[in-house]
């Protein structure tokens, strides 16, 4: 008698909760594991079969009490259950509640031990360096889930990183490039992110934090980079991606962290401290604290001192309901760094080979940068039931940005003579902003929906102006121009200004509404297929005038963006997934720009449609090693039309351009004691419109295509007769391909065309047309050893750029622009006492 074989399912493509698990450890698992690994080189181990099916992913605050610090989801990883179809929305940890024990059992890390009381809610417990979730409750999925690439720093990979600022961070981490300030933008923290100016899509807990800042990391719990555009989920521009800092909030168990370090590199000296104490069964606080009294390494002069505070209350005064209060305040002041001169002659940085890396062109009696930043959330959650959650945060926030700094404009090594000239700025950035989401899940027969139905609004108001009386004080020296003319080997940094620089007067304010309202929905079938879409629309206004009301600029945009994603589970531990999403960046988005190429709006009318993004991304994800290795693969390529240039004095808004690459990351442990995270990003980039004809196939200016990264730490504790993790050894290699310069997107050294010919026409005064500038690429190496004395106390000694190799940050886009140097080789000591 024939056998009747089951019909043919998607369900029999996968592994079910009461179906026995087949092994996965043929060739193919050994070539897929090899390969997901690859970009950490450590091809090792064939890829380890998960036992048991993906758990409940619970992301909201539990009825039950006591309640965990940290939701059950992470710990959740190895439960022996099924697993859940939908996902409650992400959110800040709620309200503390009686019980630590209880929160520490929910945490149990390896070997039954307890997670620590200050653990990220957001990461896997047992593997640090992995992050299970994102903290908005727009991105209703575990990240294993979310249809875009998404690297996530979790608290105990920036501690590594030893990446305190958020400048660090974008130097250490694959796929971001730095930028300069330029003549028409602060300087501060710029970043690319997959080729695209990102310096106004940076947020603080979801919230758009703009104009440009230096920002600190004392308060930081995570930081998450979202790859490709994100319009639906952040509004205006997020061409490249965007960037969100998450603050550290109240927990429900009593800690206190304190951290003490110094460097004979830099003459550094660092405090800061964490402490958490729950008030009452209802009220918990948490408050961070920063001190700083630093210098350079490998830079004369440089100073980079640094102090905050920075506070957490959260109340739950009835069990569905939760408020939030927060409130941040960072303060950095010191001698700035605004570069070195760049020898067009060899085509390369003056510090390669002339002058010593440590010359620096300031001037001691005048130049200063003070940096302020104070914003406070007051955020409010109910839970209504299970199915549906509403969330409101309020934002109010101001930023200063205040600066007189020296740039190195031209050097001619022949007469050993550089010019310098000041570069000022006193900025301050007002912002005060509304979101309100409603999160609503619902099922209709085997498909399970999330809803995400929000609004948002926000008013931007930013005041920006210059420095007078930095020219008149040269005290008969030599100029040119208005620049000093100074020895290119013995900078002119004592010299005298008896006077005292003053704020111009007639200031230039800008002013953004933005009213908005978005819907994202999310749609699962039995964990096998997930359809994510959403929608937003943006009413954007800006206004520019100066105090005297003589100049005036205005512009209204009706932005509407949309993004698609579909993921295919074959295996539980396994996405594959592809993503389409659109973007646009209107005049005037880059809030600290003085020209409209410059991404700002300006009075001299220069106003055009936004620019337009469109982006499409196939990927795979891939939990490994037991699920405690998250490993992402895809292939992106961005479209922009109506890309902003300059052609000689006038601004055009028809330029086209495409970004395409492909990017690698894993992020979390191969066993339980080889803990990575890092990637490789490979981009390829190309001009199809301008209004220069010779312009047309060049590459972008100011990104560097190749870029890689690596943490890894092991811990050897047992080898020493110790519990293995006394005794952490790790390290980190970046590297970063060479970076061409240009005018604006376009890499070409500032084109002269023939008006006759339309061909480049080399002139006496520019030799190099179409010789863009570049700084070389580099690697760059740190190590790090760590080892707890005692269960309360640790010590670390660190090593960043190891080698001293000399490499650059970022340069200025004109034909002969200063470089800005990293620092140099710096030996750190750490001393923390946890209790």
């Amino acid at each position: 008698m024939n056998t009747i074989k089951a019909p043919f399912s998607l369900r029999s493509l996968r592994r079910g909760a009461s179906a026995p698990a087949p092994r996965i450890d043929g060739p193919s698992a050994k070539v897929l594991g090899a390969a997901a690994l690859l970009v950490a080189s450590v091809g090792v181990a064939t890829a380890q079969e998960a036992t048991q099916p993906l758990p409940a992913v619970r992301v909201d605050a539990p009825k039950e009490k006591p309640k965990p610090v940290v939701h059950a989801a992470p710990a959740a990883h190895h439960a022996a259950k099924p697993r859940r179809t939908t996902h409650a929305p992400a959110q800040q940890p709620a309200a503390p509640q009686a019980g630590a024990q209880g929160g520490q059992a929910a945490q149990a890390g390896a070997g039954g031990g307890a997670a620590p009381a200050d653990a990220n809610p957001y990461a896997d417990p047992k593997a640090p360096y992995k992050a299970d979730r994102l903290s908005s409750n727009k991105f209703t999925q575990p990240l294993l889930n979310t249809p875009r690439t998404v690297t996530v720093l979790t608290k105990e990979i920036l501690e590594d990183k030893n990446a305190t600022t958020l400048k660090e961070i974008a130097r250490s981490t694959a796929g971001v490039t730095l930028g300069s300030g330029e003549g028409g933008n602060a300087f501060g923290d710029r970043f690319f992110i997959r080729g695209f100016d990102a310096r106004n899509d940076i947020f603080v807990d979801g919230v758009r934090d703009p104009g440009v800042s230096l920002r600190e990391n004392f308060y930081t719990e995570q930081v998450e980079i979202l790859r490709g555009p994100g319009s639906t989920f952040a509004g205006r521009g997020t061409a490249g991606g965007a960037l969100n800092i998450v603050t550290k909030t109240a927990k429900d168990q009593d800690f206190t962290d304190m951290k003490f370090s110094g460097s004979p590199s830099d003459n550094s000296k660092r405090i800061a401290v964490d402490v958490n104490k729950v008030i009452s069964p209802i009220l918990a606080v948490r408050v961070n604290g920063l001190f700083q009294d630093a210098n350079v390494a490998g830079r004369n002069y440089i100073t980079d001192d640094r102090n905050g505070v920075s506070g957490s209350v959260v109340f739950k005064p009835i069990e569905n309901f939760t408020l939030t209060a927060n409130y941040t305040h960072s303060y950095q002041n010191g001698l700035p760094d605004f570069g070195i001169p760049y020898n067009r002659n060899a085509n390369r940085p003056f510090a390669e080979g002339v002058t010593s890396r440590n010359t620096w062109y300031g001037l001691l009696n005048r130049d200063f940068q003070k940096y302020r930043q104070d914003f406070g959330t007051f955020t409010g959650e109910y839970r209504v039931n299970d199915d549906l959650t509403i969330t409101s945060r309020l934002r109010q926030s101001r930023s200063v940005v205040d600066y007189i700094g020296t740039l190195t404009q031209s050097a001619n090594q022949a007469a050993s003579t550089v010019n310098i000239g000041a570069q000022s700025r006193y900025q301050v950035t007002n912002v005060l902003a509304s979101q309100t989401d409603i999160n609503y899940k619902f099922a209709t027969g085997p498909v399970k929906h999330e809803v995400v139905l929000g609004a948002e609004y926000s008013r931007e108001g930013l005041t920006r102006t210059n420095y007078s009386g930095l020219v008149s004080e040269f005290n008969g020296l030599a100029s040119v121009g208005g620049a000093l003319v100074c020895n290119l080997y013995l900078p002119c940094n004592a010299l005298p200004f008896p006077n005292t620089p003053y704020r111009n007067q007639n200031v230039t304010r800008v002013a953004v509404d933005t009213k908005a309202g978005y819907l994202i929905e999310t749609a699962n079938y039995q964990d096998i297929v997930i359809a994510n879409a959403g929608v937003r629309f943006d009413d954007y206004t800006i206004t520019n005038r100066n105090e005297a009301y003589t100049t005036f600029a205005a512009n209204h945009s009706a932005l509407v963006n949309y993004n698609f994603g579909l993921v295919l589970k074959p295996l539980p531990e396994v996405s594959l997934y592809a993503a389409y999403a659109t973007s646009a960046n209107p005049v005037g988005a880059e809030l600290d720009g003085g020209a409209a190429n410059y991404g700002g709006l300006t009075t001299a009318v220069q106003i055009f449609p936004p620019q337009r993004n469109y982006a499409k991304e196939i990927g795979a994800k891939w939990e490994l090693f037991d699920r405690h290795l998250l490993a992402t693969a895809a292939l992106f390529r961005t479209d922009v039309t109506g890309a902003r240039e300059v052609n000689g004095s006038v601004t055009t808004g028809d330029a086209a351009y495409y970004v395409q690459g492909a990017d690698l990351e894993i992020a979390g442990n191969i066993t339980d004691k080889w803990s990575v995270t890092g990637g490789v990003v490979i981009m390829e980039s190309k001009v199809t419109r301008s209004q220069i004809v010779t312009n047309v196939g060049l590459q972008l200016a100011n990104i560097a295509h190749e870029s890689f990264s690596l943490l890894s730490k092991y811990k050897l504790g047992d080898l020493f007769g110790f519990d293995a993790d006394r005794i952490e050894f790790g390290g980190q290699a970046v590297y970063r391909s060479k970076i061409y310069g240009g005018n604006n997107i376009i890499a070409n050294g500032a084109t002269a065309v023939n008006g006759t010919t339309g061909f480049p026409a080399p002139t006496a005064a520019n030799p190099f047309v179409n010789v863009p500038t570049q700084l070389p690429s580099y690697w760059r190496f740190d190590a790090f050893l760590e080892g707890k004395v005692t269960e309360n106390i640790t010590l670390k000694v660190s090593v960043v750029n190891m080698f001293d190799r000399t490499y650059y940050d970022a340069f200025y886009q004109t034909a002969t622009p200063f470089t800005q140097v990293a620092p140099g080789r710096t030996v750190l000591f750490e001393a923390r006492a946890k209790f």
